[in-house]
């Protein structure tokens, strides 16, 4: 059984509703009505902001989302399967990262630095994509040149004359290459080798900064030579391919469509962003929190920050933020910050009912996935509905007696019950296995009844 995993809706994102947005999102994550109409929402607000004078557009600035929800209920997966649906640039960051900025912590900053370099990438798998055919021509070329060296007319021949057999004869050996006949043999052409430097520099700036000012200042210490290599016609024209589509690719264009795809459709998703809220009475390291939630402020509120592909406005990126906050509650995050996520919806937690569904729904839903898996080896995998109602009861029943981590808990659950056929895969006699309640149960009851050994195994 086939499994699908569409980056790109049939539709345009750009003409799709607040509904069909929702209907998408249905797709891959189970429940949570409230989140997804949030998300839809400012989505479908984005896409019509565009549409506005510019005048106008400049001032209308996204309205940020603050999930609430315990762990494994689909917060981060909503944010994911949003902007693949939205082909906007979209980072995933961890606020707790940022906690021990000037030790082990990473500057604020990074997360617009590292959007960029995502946006960069993705505007420029856009244009090589345009460009592959060109280059694949050019390429060909290039290596007919390699097989076959265009020869020099002696002075008293006529050019026109001696040109015709040679094309001829390059013609036949286009048909050979394009026909894989030539396969086997081997060129020699020049290969860049990279080049890693072990200049080392202290100083007081970030070491993205860093980073960036060596390049621009020393750009040949990080150039390879060109050596040649020998290798089979395969080779050569996947190597011939990609300096062709590096020549056909102007960065410069690439990095100014970026920085504007960023600008204007970039997304954040801040995770665990109750680990920076500070609780009243809080001392020591507590304290630091409060400066970090400082230092997203600005990034958060609107601000330009320095990257190497120029300076890139942060006031129209959507952030989405999200915690569990068990201990800590939005209200313990400072106020500014609280003002720039107008947004919240809470996430419900996952009971039984919500597991049946994850487990058969989506797309790629687990049973799809380890179907697929088996068949790989021959085997094939079939799952009663009572044994998948047996494996929502067992996960629903460990989340509740230990610490409840959501839909992940399905995933340590299936490993368990198919490690055996996971493991003697090849090697069993009969290749069709059924998956019902008694089998669930057998392999799964003990395990879920000793509460020590569900907690150290499930």
């Amino acid at each position: 059984m086939p499994i699908y995993l569409p980056e790109k809706t049939q539709t345009s994102a750009d003409s799709l509703t607040p509904r069909q947005i929702v209907a998408e999102l249905d797709k891959y994550v189970v429940g949570q009505a409230a989140a997804k109409r949030a998300v839809a929402i400012a989505l479908r607000n984005r896409m019509r902001r565009q549409k506005l004078a510019p005048e106008l557009a400049e001032e209308i600035a996204p309205k940020n989302i603050l999930m609430i929800g315990p762990t494994g209920v689909g917060k981060t997966e909503i944010a994911r399967r949003l902007a693949r649906l939205a082909q906007s640039p979209f980072l995933k960051v961890e606020a707790s990262k940022f906690t021990e900025v000037g030790y082990v912590g990473r500057d604020v900053e990074s997360m617009v630095r590292d959007l960029v370099e995502l946006g960069v990438e993705m505007v420029r798998a856009e244009r090589l994509e345009e460009v592959h055919a060109k280059a694949a021509q050019n390429a060909e070329d290039r290596l007919l040149d390699l097989l076959l060296p265009p020869t020099r007319p002696a002075p008293d021949d006529d050019p026109l004359s001696a040109r015709d057999p040679q094309q001829q004869t390059r013609e036949r050996f286009r048909e050979q290459l394009r026909a894989g006949r030539l396969d086997t043999r081997v060129v020699e052409i020049d290969v860049r080798e990279k080049s890693f430097s072990s200049l080392e520099i202290v100083t007081g700036s970030s070491v993205e900064d860093v980073g960036m000012n060596l390049r621009d200042m020393l750009p040949g210490l990080f150039q390879g030579k060109d050596k040649k290599r020998k290798v089979k016609i395969p080779e050569a024209i996947e190597h011939l391919t990609q300096e062709e589509e590096q020549k056909l690719i102007d960065m410069d264009s690439v990095a100014r469509a970026a920085v504007h795809r960023v600008e204007q459709a970039g997304i954040i998703f801040v995770d665990e962003i109750d680990k920076i809220a500070g609780r009243e009475g809080a001392h020591g390291p507590d304290v630091s929190r409060e400066g970090v939630q400082r230092d997203i402020l600005p990034i958060v509120e609107g601000t330009t920050v320095n990257t190497k592909y120029g300076m890139v406005r942060t006031d129209h990126i959507l952030f989405i933020a999200a915690g569990a906050f068990h201990v800590s509650k939005p209200s313990d995050l400072i106020p500014e910050l609280q003002g720039r996520f107008p947004i919240r919806v809470e996430l419900e937690a996952l009971g039984r009912d919500e597991f049946v569904r994850i487990l058969t729904e989506p797309r790629s839903s687990l049973v799809k996935q380890y179907i697929a898996l088996m068949e790989t080896e021959g085997i094939t995998l079939t799952f009663t509905d009572d044994g998948i109602r047996r494996i929502a009861d067992f996960a629903a029943r460990v989340n509740e007696r230990t610490e409840n981590i959501g839909a992940r808990r399905l995933h340590t659950v299936m490993e368990k019950l198919l490690d055996d056929i996971s493991f003697e895969g090849p090697d069993l006699a009969s290749k069709a296995v059924t998956i019902d309640d008694e089998y669930v149960t057998n392999m799964l009851a003990d395990i879920v009844k000793n509460e020590d050994l569900s907690r150290y195994i499930l």
